[in-house]
């Protein structure tokens, strides 16, 4: 009954959130609101599900009749995992003896390692008294893969050489990353009211810190959350009955939490798909009225935030600068080394990998075997970059003390995951580059492919600066939030009922006190960060790029192409091509003065993505100044002054934005990829006053041949120093 129990005070918290997010979305859709996304590089639509990453054959443990079996593993796309018993049972189509999600898991080849994972999950209290128990299984060779996962059996992999058993470590590594963060990163309604229904029914029971168990599919989420709770019970009455020896009791005491999660599983399933069909045919009902009064609601919410501003601002100011701003610039300190290194690290590793393919093409002269091999680098191993990232694990303890945060799995997950994709998106857009200049078998073939990596290059070097911003942003605020938050709940917290006297009551499912309140905390904490994060990159540290605004020369080192070619999706919107007076050589070790001014075009002030946020003031002005910089470095500057639109490209400048079309993969959910369909706008012959940035790209488009930035690797010869 603990698993109804906790569901039904869970449901009115996920009722008032999926009214509030299906508001949001209509919301965003009506205004056709876009998140802004300033990357470079291309970026390949998703892979099917259901297509094969990995297969081998291995030793696998069944723990039923205790005995070692070969296996034919297989890892999805989906990063799920199967075991069949052969390879041709996997060819015939047959059934998977066992499907496993290693959600949460944790992988190591290390017996000591993995019997600290067992104990640290085991509180025996008789476990002092005893000497060291022998392992659980006796491993059949020298390289085993341990899988420790949460309230469930654990998992036992054997090998023959170290090099498979490696390979295996990271694939396992890829699906347990993946499995945890993949499905609560999707932007639908229903996962992002769960998500804020979770974040509030936790804080109800007094907890405001990062959850580390807030992984997996929402079922999963929810089981863990009556889990937390079942668990000291389950330790209370059933550890001091345990009988036998050490190993004995740890397996019966696996084996009922299995028992008692999956159960769990089963009822939380049920209760929430009917809750989650009741909310959905609910938010039907509503839409028309939502579609009809849609500015007198965020009026309603408007003025609802303004009296909630005047109570909460003062005293959430004063604690965010007493209690969190002296500490963010040291903070961002400890996380700007190890996770600059692993993206620095993931460039040396492309760069010498395609030194290593272009050398050898020089040798051989195959355009088929270096056709294949671009094809397969994104697949290169990333273990050792990943590994610089691991260090903030203890790096970070310090934070446990002071802002009670110990979620760095999260963090190092989340920064390994943009490491992945952006080898991923290097890769694709160097093999797009190259594709017409492969079908050449002439000489040029190796000068193609210098020009094109120290182009993709410096795209990576831009892409992995907009990235590691942002991940600084998240992570300081999921450090530091947490504090906030519980400092003012004890005032603050019970006087927003009072506040709900100003929201209309036909619009009290869609305005929610509390989602405002979040909001304004929020926002106050992040124009801290933002000051912090900006300050990092003006002073370049760590190669931090400023803003793309703030870049006001060009060249030619972005590739984004008028044209979105088959199978891509593009991260920005197409660039017209430069003038050739515009075009300067390329300098490997000057990044970002090679950076082109094509995305200040598209970058647009950022909104927070929490629920629907209270928007935050444009600075105008800078903006203005901003844009006549970057239109003077056009030689737009004198059209800019006569322009009797001069105020519509200022606005137009502020409100552009790009799509996200990055696609994920899921748990048990086949993604449909979306793309980016950038339209071509027409070349005007005759000049014309620039009234947005539209004009502006027009007019540049002017001053070239399209076609001549689609011959940069094909034909023409290198640029002279």
């Amino acid at each position: 009954g603990r698993a109804e129990a906790e569901l039904k005070n869970f449901s009115p918290h996920y009722r008032r959130q999926y009214s509030v997010a299906f508001f949001s979305q209509l919301h965003d859709e009506v205004e056709q609101h876009k998140t802004a996304q300033t990357q470079l590089l291309k970026q390949r639509e998703p892979l099917e599900p259901g297509k094969p990453l990995y297969e081998e054959h291995m030793l696998h443990y069944i723990d039923e009749i205790k005995k070692w079996k070969e296996r034919f593993v297989v890892v999805r796309a989906n990063y799920s995992i199967e075991c069949h018993d052969n390879y041709e049972a996997f060819v015939k189509g047959a059934q998977a003896r066992y499907r496993l999600l290693p959600t949460g898991g944790t992988a190591v080849v290390s017996l000591d390692k993995y019997n600290a994972l067992v104990d640290r999950a085991f509180p025996d209290p008789n476990s002092v008294s005893e000497e060291t128990s022998p392992p659980l299984v006796t491993m059949p060779g020298p390289f085993p893969v341990f899988l420790r996962l949460p309230y469930r059996k654990d998992h036992y992999f054997c090998f023959t050489n170290e090099e498979s058993q490696n390979h295996f470590v990271g694939i396992l590594g890829d699906c347990i990353r993946h499995q945890n963060h993949d499905f609560l990163k999707h932007n639908t309604c229903e996962v992002q009211a769960f998500l804020k229904a979770v974040q509030f029914y936790r804080q109800e029971k007094g907890h405001y810190e990062s959850w580390d168990m807030l992984i997996g599919s929402d079922v999963r989420v929810l089981s863990n959350l009556v889990m937390e709770e079942l668990l000291p019970t389950l330790q209370t009455e059933m550890l001091p009955k345990l009988k036998g020896k050490k190993n004995e009791r740890k397996r019966v005491w696996f084996a009922t939490l299995e028992a008692a999660y999956i159960l769990v599983q089963e009822q939380v399933s049920e209760g929430l798909n009917t809750l989650k069909d009741t909310c959905k045919e609910t938010a039907k009902q509503l839409e028309s009225r939502i579609r009809s009064d849609m500015d007198q609601i965020l009026n309603s919410k408007n003025f609802l935030a303004g009296k909630l501003k005047a109570t909460v601002s003062e005293p959430a100011v004063k604690c965010c600068t007493e209690s969190v701003q002296p500490y963010l610039a040291s903070i961002l300190e400890e996380l700007m080394g190890p996770i600059s290194s692993g993206f620095s690290d993931v460039r040396a590793l492309f760069e010498n990998e395609i030194d290593a393919l272009n050398q050898n093409f020089q040798e051989r002269n195959n355009p088929e075997v270096l056709k294949k091999a671009l094809e397969h680098l994104g697949e290169v191993k990333l273990h050792d970059c990943y590994q610089r990232v691991e260090v903030l694990r203890e790096q970070l303890q310090e934070l446990r003390n002071r802002f009670k945060y110990s979620n760095t799995s999260r963090l190092v997950h989340s920064t390994q995951n943009h490491m992945q994709q952006l080898m991923e998106n290097v890769a694709f857009t160097l093999g797009h580059l190259l594709s017409s200049t492969l079908k050449d078998s002439s000489g040029k073939v190796p000068t193609a492919i210098e020009k094109a990596k120290q182009r993709v290059l410096k795209q990576y070097d831009y892409d992995s600066s907009t990235v590691r911003k942002k991940i600084f942003q998240e992570a300081l605020i999921d450090i530091t939030l947490p504090t906030i938050q519980k400092s003012l709940a004890p005032s603050c917290k019970p006087e927003l009922q009072k506040f709900e006297q100003f929201i209309f009551a036909d619009y009290s499912n869609f305005i929610q006190v509390e989602n405002v309140y979040e909001e304004i905390l929020l926002q106050t904490l992040e124009n801290e960060v933002g000051k912090v994060v900006k300050e990092a990159a003006s002073a370049k540290k760590h190669n931090l790029f400023v803003d793309s605004m703030d870049l006001h020369c060009v060249s030619q080192s972005s590739l984004t192409e008028s044209k979105t070619p088959p199978g891509t999706t593009h991260a920005s919107p197409a660039k017209q091509p430069a003038s050739p007076a515009e075009k300067q050589p390329l300098q490997p070790e000057d990044s970002q003065s090679a950076l082109v001014a094509e995305k200040q075009e598209s970058e647009a002030p950022t909104t927070p993505q929490q629920g629907d946020s209270t928007a935050a003031s444009t600075d105008t002005a800078g903006t203005e100044e901003a844009l006549a910089d970057n239109m003077a470095s056009l030689g737009l500057g004198s059209a800019m002054e006569e322009s009797p639109n001069k105020d519509a490209l200022l606005l137009t400048a502020q409100q552009e934005s790009v799509p996200d079309t990055a696609g994920e993969v899921t748990e048990g959910e086949k993604i449909e990829g979306k793309e980016d369909k950038t339209e071509e706008h027409p070349v005007h012959l005759e000049p014309q006053t620039p009234a947005s940035i539209n004009n502006i790209r027009e007019l540049m488009a002017e001053q070239e041949d399209p076609e001549e930035e689609n011959k940069d690797c094909e034909d023409k010869e290198p640029e002279q120093e």
